[in-house]
């Protein structure tokens, strides 16, 4: 199969032939690794760490674990309406950092979308947070209780994500594409114009 279907592999792709007195044309571009694998959904089914992490398990607050529990309470509670918290799924010891959109402060009803919600369920706060793992398009859904700092929560295949990222992932290779086989035309002749025999009419007789 072309190594073209492997966009992990179309960094080593370029050509470098060495050569004598002339430098080759250089390439002015550099391929950006992808975000995300070609199939992520199937990744995400078959990977055995992300099948342990797709089942509801207990998870836990691990910021400022040197402080006081009250003071750990208060910490946790700020980062929250900022948008950002450390939890570890306890079964496995995947530390996760979240962020998300803040909490809306409580002046709006309950709603659906939002990702940091206190009000949903006294003394918790419930939390969606959509970021890349692994190359994989995934959110995390949960809850921390306020007290304990402990809680339950799981990952989720993201799919309206993965399947943004999936077009820029084919529109990035398809430019690098383009790219390389331009480069690739440019040293095809290049190549053809050195191996061109010399003009009679430049050589010399004694």
């Amino acid at each position: 199969m072309h190594a073209m279907s492997d966009p992990t592999a179309l960094a080593g792709m370029l050509p470098f032939d060495s050569i004598g007195l002339y430098e080759q044309p250089k390439p002015r571009f550099i391929f950006k690794m992808p975000r995300v694998v070609p199939d992520q959904k199937a990744k995400f089914e078959s990977d055995e760490l992300f099948r342990r992490l797709s089942r509801e398990s207990e998870i836990r607050y691990t910021g400022y674990r040197d402080r006081p529990q009250e003071e750990r309470q208060v910490r946790f509670q700020n980062g929250c309406r900022e948008g950002h918290t450390e939890i570890a799924f306890v079964a496995t010891g995947t530390n996760i950092q979240l962020v998300f959109n803040p909490s809306a402060n409580g002046y709006s009803m309950a709603d659906p979308t939002r990702e940091c919600d206190f009000d949903k369920e006294h003394g918790k706060v419930h939390i969606r947070s959509h970021f890349i793992m692994n190359g994989v398009c995934v959110r995390w859904r949960g809850w921390v209780d306020l007290e304990r700092l402990d809680g339950v929560g799981c990952l989720e295949y993201d799919e309206d994500k993965a399947q943004m990222e999936d077009s820029l992932l084919r529109e990035q290779i398809e430019r690098y594409n383009q790219r390389l086989r331009d480069f690739e035309e440019k040293q095809r002749a290049y190549r053809q114009h050195q191996e061109r025999p010399g003009d009679p009419d430049l050589e010399f007789f004694y």
